[in-house]
């Protein structure tokens, strides 16, 4: 085991890296500061036209609503018992949320007035902790569990150890030690594409997602200035007399006729109009913002209201979607390890005994499909079923047919159906 930092180090490891998740959740709130436009803009035009995207919060929503977590199958320390009393609809997509905005969440485990474990999720700007690179789990960790709503000052904190938990309450001046049996800190970490060099993962919105939306933001403001110009093409008159009354440009604007009369000498003055703007260059250039965008978070230009065909097929959205298809497979990985890690914590926590983290190897969490498929896939389905079975009697189940379609059996408590033989599926 590692040895401990202390409180005071962890403290100051998390404010340093609080202000990027509360840049990230902004991005994502859609309360981000408008980028500066330079000097080519008057602050007051700036400030009367600023755009808002949501795309960031699109790019986040886009691949968290398709990881739908089912269970864990060869759940031999009855792991989905625990997560079914914290409340799983919230839990799951609490922490796949939390995690795909600030790359990692974390969730404190605590037992309540019965010693039965309870889950809370903390978003990566209120925790931290030393990181074990081969389980991922925690040496020691340090968490707020309640700020003031004004000042944002921790009243509440905690500190994990493998040995024991502390909380202290700043309001009250008190410190309560909770002592710990599970030989791991009670703060578990849940990451997205975490790697050798960032083992606390990478967020869903990258320094480049921001960038483009800024950028087609200050883009969206041109656009809404120019078209000012576009709706009410500029006029001028050539010609005037000296002593003529003067015009009311909002007058002479909307009028549909104007009238000009001949002065002492005969002379009229001429009227013209200047070449109206067009709309096409801050069309074009905010199509390739959205390109962009898209390429870089593996959506398409239709899921960013931008749109590009008439509407596709099940298979044919699916098969546009390939690159989110991917890194929904790599999330559904990265969280599935997590979730495992704070199954198996909890389970000690209940059992007041420690286990070891590879009794739980047999325990595979899954997840419902990404894409649900259609009628015709289906048939596709049950058809491909019916004759792998009949070269290899036995190869697809209940359970295969779930994982691929995502419906479960009728009569079959576990979701499964009752047939889990290659002759049952001949009659799906």
């Amino acid at each position: 085991m590692a040895e401990l930092k202390g409180i005071e180090y962890l403290r100051r490891k998390m404010e340093s890296k609080r202000s990027r998740t509360q840049l990230r959740y902004r991005y994502y709130e859609m309360k981000s500061a408008a980028p500066d436009p330079g000097p080519m803009i008057p602050l007051q035009l700036r400030n009367q036209y600023n755009s808002t995207l949501g795309w960031c919060e699109t790019a986040v929503d886009a691949l968290a609503d398709r990881l739908v977590f089912d269970k864990f199958t060869n759940d031999n320390f009855d792991l989905n018992h625990i997560f079914d009393m914290n409340n799983p609809d919230t839990f799951f997509d609490s922490a796949v949320l939390s995690s795909l905005i600030t790359s990692c969440c974390f969730v404190y485990i605590s037992a309540d007035e019965t010693g039965f474990p309870r889950l809370q999720v903390i978003d990566g700007g209120n925790a931290t902790g030393e990181i074990d690179p081969i389980t991922g789990l925690l040496y020691e960790g340090y968490a707020v569990l309640k700020r003031n709503s004004d000042t944002q000052r921790a009243e509440i904190e905690a500190y994990f150890t493998p040995d024991y938990t502390q909380i202290y309450d700043k309001t009250n001046n008190t410190v309560q030690n909770i002592k710990n049996d599970t030989g791991y800190p009670l703060l578990v970490p849940i990451i997205y594409r975490p790697d050798a060099k960032r083992p606390f993962g990478h967020s869903r919105i990258s320094r480049a997602c921001m960038n483009i939306q800024n950028k087609a933001r200050h883009c969206l403001t041109r656009a809404d200035i120019s078209a000012e110009f576009y709706s009410f093409p500029q006029k001028y008159v050539v010609g005037m007399s000296q002593n003529a009354e003067p015009m009311d440009s909002w007058r002479a604007t909307i009028s549909a006729m104007l009238t000009f009369t001949k002065d002492e000498d005969g002379d009229k003055p001429a009227p013209g109009q200047f070449a109206q703007q067009s709309m096409e260059p801050h069309l074009s250039h905010y199509k390739s913002y959205v390109a962009s965008f898209a390429g870089e978070t593996g959506l398409t230009m239709d899921d960013l209201g931008f749109a590009t065909e008439n509407p596709s097929s099940a298979e044919a959205i699916k098969a546009s979607h390939e690159n989110l298809r991917l890194k929904a497979r790599k999330a559904q990985r990265n969280f599935g390890s997590g979730f495992l890690n704070v199954g198996f914590l909890a389970a000690c926590l209940r059992d007041k005994y420690p286990y070891q983290r590879r009794q739980l190897y047999l325990s595979k969490p899954t997840w419902e499909p990404i894409f649900e498929p259609d009628a015709s896939q289906m048939s596709g389905i049950g058809d491909a079923a019916v004759k792998i079975n009949q070269a290899i009697p036995g190869y697809f189940g209940a359970e295969n047919m779930h994982t691929l379609t995502g419906i479960k059996g009728e009569n079959d408590e576990t979701g499964y159906g009752t047939g889990t033989s290659g002759q049952d599926t001949k009659n799906i």
